[in-house]
């Protein structure tokens, strides 16, 4: 029982002698450090995270026999500052000494910021749906009035305008039916994230005559992962078009990189969901970077960075993986764009999963 609950909790546990060294830690506390309990058993706490406040704070715990709490502390950890609370509790069971808890804030306040996109977008979602209703209805009387005009025209100068008018509104159709999305559920399935990669892959390299490079960084271990095949390539395939049209704008196509990398997520949170592991796609490319002013923007409906863009390609994406169940976020920089895709590996929560941050 204590190790399922330990296995479920989100804050990170490790547990020390009394030379600091780890004894045991939970998966949060594996996923904190990068690292698994079979790597760093019996190595000191402070040679993984190099903070003389921490060491001071373990001597003193261990020492006084009293607990010590941190509050919003930076901790090196794997190269990167992650901003903690952290509690100390002394312990004497065995070997056992002292208790670390850390609870990453970053953790608390991209969940809360997930949370947060995710109600924008379904709310933009339905705003869009039914002003999308709204537009057809009268497209439709504008296409039927232009056929039933064109068969009273002799004139064919005359018909040629109204033609124009039956092609635009049949143009205006279809934006609206991308706008509204898909309208049938999913076909979930068993599937092989990499083989919707691949195919993927061989699109990009057809419409590009090859002069794009892309580059593989696989997971081979990823099992299958619940989904619709090709719904999901369409979702991946509108991501990775959008990082060949920015590489266009900036520079030759044969300088632009994508890289297509896959990886297991652990103890991760999709909305109020916790996951013990997700599919984690990462889509990065080197091209000229999103700008500030739209970077918070680009899953909404008619927004785009370039003069000729719809706008629909990246909500498109957006809805397909919602639909999954998943999530998809987007960071950039110059010179680097990521949209990092989080797919579940099964169809629900597991037990005990249900987050209550």
């Amino acid at each position: 029982m204590q190790n399922i609950i330990l296995d479920n909790l989100n804050t990170a546990i490790i547990v020390l002698d009394q030379d600091f060294s780890v004894l045991t830690l939970n998966p949060a506390a594996e996923t904190l450090l990068d690292t698994s309990l079979k790597r760093i058993m019996n190595l000191s706490i402070v040679s993984l995270i190099s903070e003389e406040l921490l060491r001071t704070d373990l001597d003193r715990s261990l020492s006084q026999y009293q607990q010590f709490t941190r509050r919003e502390t930076d901790f090196p950890i794997n190269g990167e500052m992650v901003n903690v609370d952290y509690s100390i509790s002394p312990i004497d069971c065995g070997d056992a000494k002292l208790l670390l808890e850390i609870n990453p804030r970053d953790r608390v306040q991209k969940i809360t910021r997930e949370e947060s996109l995710i109600a924008k977008q379904e709310t933009s979602r339905i705003l869009v749906r039914g002003l999308a209703h709204e537009v057809k209805n009268p497209l439709g009387g504008i296409r039927g009035a232009a056929q039933l005009l064109a068969r009273e025209l002799d004139d064919k100068g005359l018909k040629e305008f109204t033609e124009i008018i039956i092609q635009e509104a049949d143009r205006l159709r279809d934006l609206v039916d991308q706008m509204l999305g898909p309208l049938q559920p999913p076909k979930m399935e068993a599937l092989n994230i990499h083989e919707v990669l691949e195919r993927v892959m061989q699109l990009i390299n057809a419409e590009t005559g090859g002069e794009l490079r892309l580059k593989r960084d696989y997971d081979p271990s990823i099992p299958d992962i619940p989904g619709d095949f090709e719904r999901m390539i369409q979702a991946i395939l509108n991501l990775v078009r959008n990082a060949m049209q920015a590489i266009d704008q900036a520079m030759p196509r044969s300088e632009g990189l994508i890289t297509l990398r896959t990886r297991i997520a652990r103890q991760f949170t999709i909305g109020t969901q916790r996951r013990r592991l997700v599919c984690h796609l990462s889509i990065i490319d080197n091209g000229p970077g999103i700008p500030p002013e739209l970077i918070e923007n680009i899953f909404y409906p008619m927004i785009s960075g370039r003069a000729d863009g719809t706008g629909l390609g990246l909500p498109m994406a957006q809805s397909i993986i919602s639909l999954h169940q998943g999530l998809v976020e987007c960071e950039s920089k110059s010179g680097e764009t990521i949209f990092h895709v989080y797919l579940p590996l099964s169809n629900g929560p597991l037990s005990m999963e249900t987050s209550q941050e």
